[in-house]
């Protein structure tokens, strides 16, 4: 059988269509996400329900709701170096197996601080998923079509949320808010199970850190059969070498990088204040308003649910014209959008679209930087990077849940909230065209 002696697989990769084997992988990291979405908004879906069952305040419920957050922000800062060094998938597959014991283990709970301790160990191991399925979904892709299929990837998020919202005002008032824990738990277990047994390492990961010849050889027939024999030699181009940089940390910090990873840390943690108070703190607010529990529901999954249409088309025009520009516009539309809703507030079917199409913008936006965070950083330091970019940008999020209590117990309604949140909005914009304007001539745009 002819085969090339020395063959470059991100060259091979690059070279080919997204064949039958990849989209496979595509799909395992796509149920990821879908389950850690869901997982990540049902405390403000049931949050209603806990307040009625147990007498909490908003008070009460704001650490309830932080302890997964403050849990994501550490996993993240935990697990980026720890992909670049033992691998993406092992990182992974731990990842996914932890978050669906401890979110089970919530249904258990009998008391407040139980809830806080499961959370926040669920949130650990969230922390390190995002960024693995990023970085992982990225080596497997071909390079012309990474944006699209890195935001396909992360559309699962706003699917799986949207699904809370749909899923939890059906099965709170008829099973109880302990269900949607279990289902919540249950289904990441059963593809942590499936992923020890399908999910194999990166391929770039392990060429470029001498992984079994072996190993390597059985995905590259994957991707490209008949094309090795047992004498080819597998490689990857040499990642740009960045001066004083020694680990994936110094690279990420480093002179050349640090203007971007700033940018997109920032960039970031404004997304996540945005999409988790919203989020998190949506339903509460529409039905304080005066409208019922199960239009509130519907009017935040509608948020959710127009990220993934913004993900798919973000992640489409990202390959094809500047992914910064695309999404300083997702961003700067979401907040005209929130300046519409404002003035529609106690309009039902008006507030369900322009919710929907806050959520185009914002959630699609938000995948959209999980494409251009792995397409920024190179090989040895891309889960660091990603990572960190979600670790400290879950500090936005963590600050969220405390900002919706204050704006309540302040006597904000929801239509100047909305007014509030077109800050951070346009500041996103800012930052990504900070970002573009500082790498346009290096080819990171």
């Amino acid at each position: 059988m002819p085969s090339n002696d020395t063959i470059d697989v991100r060259a091979l990769l690059d070279s080919r269509p997204v064949g039958r084997w990849q989209k496979w992988m595509i799909l395992l990291c796509f149920l990821v996400v879908v389950m850690d979405g869901f997982d990540v908004v049902i405390m403000g879906f049931v949050g209603p329900a806990l307040k009625e069952a147990w007498g909490w305040t908003n008070d009460d419920l704001a650490p309830v709701l932080s302890a997964a957050l403050v849990g994501l922000t550490l996993g993240a800062l935990t697990a980026g170096p720890l992909g670049d060094r033992f691998g993406r998938r092992r990182v992974l597959c731990s990842s996914v197996m932890l978050f669906g014991l401890f979110t089970l283990l919530v249904a258990c709970a009998d008391s407040r601080w139980q809830f806080i301790v499961c959370r926040f160990i669920a949130g650990f191991a969230m922390g390190g998923i995002m960024p693995m399925v990023a970085t992982f979904a990225r080596e497997v892709s071909p390079a012309s079509r990474s944006s699209l299929l890195v935001t396909i990837v992360f559309s699962g998020f706003t699917v799986g949320a949207a699904g809370g919202g749909f899923l939890s005002a059906w099965l709170v008032p008829h099973h109880g808010w302990e269900s949607v824990f279990v289902l919540g738990g249950a289904v990441p277990l059963l593809l942590s199970v499936v992923m020890a047994f399908f999910l194999p390492e990166s391929l770039t990961f392990l060429v470029h850190r001498g992984g079994s010849r072996a190993q390597i050889r059985r995905i590259v027939e994957h991707c490209a059969p008949g094309c090795t024999d047992e004498q080819t030699t597998y490689v990857v181009p040499e990642p740009p070498k960045v001066e004083g940089a020694t680990n994936p940390v110094r690279i990420v910090l480093n002179a050349h990088y640090r203007l971007g990873s700033l940018m997109l840390w920032l960039a970031y943690f404004l997304h996540l204040f945005l999409v988790f108070l919203l989020g998190s703190w949506m339903p509460t607010m529409i039905r304080d308003s005066g409208m019922q529990t199960d239009e509130a529901s519907i009017i935040s999954a509608m948020f959710q649910l127009g990220g993934p249409l913004g993900s798919v088309m973000l992640g489409w025009l990202m390959d094809r014209y500047s992914p910064h520009r695309m999404l300083a516009l997702a961003y700067a539309t979401g907040a005209v959008m929130l300046l519409l809703m404002s003035s529609v507030a106690g309009h039902y079917v008006l507030m369900c679209v322009a919710a929907f199409l806050i959520g185009v913008g914002f959630n699609g936006g938000g995948t959209g930087m999980n494409a251009l965070s792995t397409n920024f950083f190179p090989l040895p330091a891309r889960a660091t990077g990603n990572s960190w970019m979600h670790g400290i940008g879950r500090t936005g999020a963590i600050i969220s849940a405390f900002a919706g209590a204050w704006m309540l117990n302040a006597g904000w309604n929801f239509s100047q909230v909305a007014m509030a949140l077109t800050v951070p909005a346009f500041a996103v914009s800012a930052a990504l065209m900070v970002k573009y304007l500082r790498y346009r001539g290096g080819g990171q745009v």
